[in-house]
């Protein structure tokens, strides 16, 4: 399988929706097969035709089938999932950066859909959805009760088709509705411009099929920009992940040639690989290197990498291949933790498995699943300390989670003491005008951690948080 594996996320009707994952397309042949156990398997066709024949009314045996496996796959941790034709569509298309939605990237709160952000000049964006509206209802359907991939699966659709959304605006405590008109949405995952004369800023929100292409582009933009380059800030804060060869790429643009980049290992023989710092390892198309035209001295310029809490899964495999070779400086908070591999199996033209087969590794051997990266520089996010980080979820907190599978776990009982008191601030937060409480915009000026890292390039004083600790990996409660 070698350089194949790739690390996908879940992208639908502009939204990040659930933890990004590791993956790879396979085959399902195998040479041989466990014995099965037939005493199990005759129990669970006792149980299907005692459901078919006796349930109060009838139900479809092709659904039953499809709940059974779903649920059987389910319970064994948070990324192992079953596509049935719509959701393995709609799977196959989050790789390109292109889908048909509204374009907002969401998450859940107290079982509503929550705005993140809406997607620049996507339908959302011109609908005038703002951060932190609350999506109450989608058409008739009230949002209370649906899982987030339900809610983003309602909000998808035929481009030109309408969806009626109706808004809950906290701050102007008013209910509202929008109707939005599906359209394809081409996510922008890099952007960049020059912070200081000499300093470069550069983002990747996440990791797709054009991210490379974007990102050598925008790399030629800032040196042509500012050719006499002195240091550079690579921000991956809330980056979810994205595709393994893009991640290995933007790693092999920094680093020596044919370093490693990143290691899996499971119980397969195909699971059991390494990817480094070298084009046959990221190239799509062959003889063809995409970063041949970029700079010598981006192999050596100084180098910060940013990470918070919402780095995930490819942006940890760059973090932790450039922080293992000291290759710059990791600063921000500690990583999510999104450490595992998961291979998609075609069971058919249309439907497929998604299964956890490996764990993934940094260069030095480090398994960072359910701890995550931790930076060489913690900062805070404002200068106040950062507030609700308690809130934010991670890989250590979703049920059934692997195990790093390196030592001992243990369990932080100050967890939901801090999560408590971070709830606490942020409902006295809620309380203030919305002028008082924006949150500075990724490269904007007031960025505090950016300019953390623009400090720590020049050499000047970097104010360091004083409450980050690192957070160990936390045991699961059976």
């Amino acid at each position: 399988m070698g350089h194949k594996l790739k690390i996908t996320g879940w992208v639908a009707a502009g939204a990040v929706a659930g933890v990004l994952t590791t993956v790879s397309l396979q085959t399902v042949a195998r040479g041989s097969l466990a014995p099965l156990p037939l005493e199990e398997l005759q129990q669970l066709a006792a149980v299907f035709g005692m459901v078919k024949s006796d349930y109060v009314e009838p139900v479809d045996e092709k659904k039953l089938i499809s709940d059974a496996i779903s649920g059987m796959v389910a319970g064994l941790d948070p990324h192992s999932q079953y596509f049935d034709k719509k959701s393995f569509k709609e799977f196959r298309e989050g790789t390109t950066g292109r889908f048909v939605g509204v374009g907002i990237e969401i998450s859940q709160e107290d079982g509503l859909i929550k705005v993140v952000s809406p997607i620049e000049g996507s339908p959302a964006f011109r609908a005038g959805l703002k951060p932190n509206d609350l999506i109450t209802k989608i058409d008739d359907t009230a949002v209370r009760g649906l899982s987030l991939n339900e809610a983003v699966k309602r909000m998808r659709g035929e481009a030109s088709t309408k969806v009626l959304l109706t808004i809950f605006r906290k701050d102007e405590n008013r209910t509202f509705p929008v109707t939005i008109t599906r359209e394809e949405i081409r996510t922008q995952s890099v952007r960049g411009k020059i912070i200081d004369p000499g300093y470069g800023w550069i983002r990747v929100s996440q990791f797709q099929e054009r991210t490379v292409d974007d990102f050598v582009k925008k790399v030629e933009e800032l040196y042509k920009a500012d050719p006499n380059m002195k240091g550079l800030v690579l921000d991956l804060r809330n980056d979810p992940g994205g595709l393994l060869d893009a991640a290995v790429a933007i790693s092999a643009a920094f680093l020596p040639e044919n370093v490693t980049v990143v290691t899996t290992d499971g119980q397969l023989a195909e699971s059991k690989s390494i990817y480094k710092a070298a084009p046959e390892f990221y190239q799509r198309r062959a003889g063809s290197d995409p970063l041949k035209g970029l700079p010598a001295s981006l192999k050596s310029i100084p180098l910060v990498v940013l990470v918070n809490e919402g780095s995930a899964s490819a942006s940890e495999i760059v973090a932790g291949a450039l922080q293992d070779h000291k290759r710059g400086t990791i600063m921000g908070s500690q990583t999510f933790g999104k450490g595992s591999v998961q291979t998609v199996r075609p069971l058919g033209p249309d439907t497929g498995l998604k299964i956890t087969t490996a764990r993934y590794y940094t260069p030095s051997g480090t398994s960072i699943q359910a701890k995550g990266i931790v930076p060489n520089v913690l900062v805070d996010e404002t200068a106040e300390g950062s507030p609700y980080a308690a809130l934010r979820t991670r890989e250590a907190d979703l049920e059934k989670h692997l195990a790093s599978g390196q030592g001992p776990e243990s369990k932080n009982p100050e967890r939901e003491k801090a999560r408590d008191e971070a709830r606490k601030r942020l409902e006295e937060e809620a309380k203030k005008p919305p002028q008082d409480r924006k949150v500075p915009e990724f490269g904007a000026a007031d960025d505090f951690p950016l300019m953390q890292a623009l400090a720590q390039l020049k050499g000047t004083p970097v104010l360091v948080s004083k409450t980050q600790v690192e957070r160990k990996e936390e045991k699961k409660e059976n």
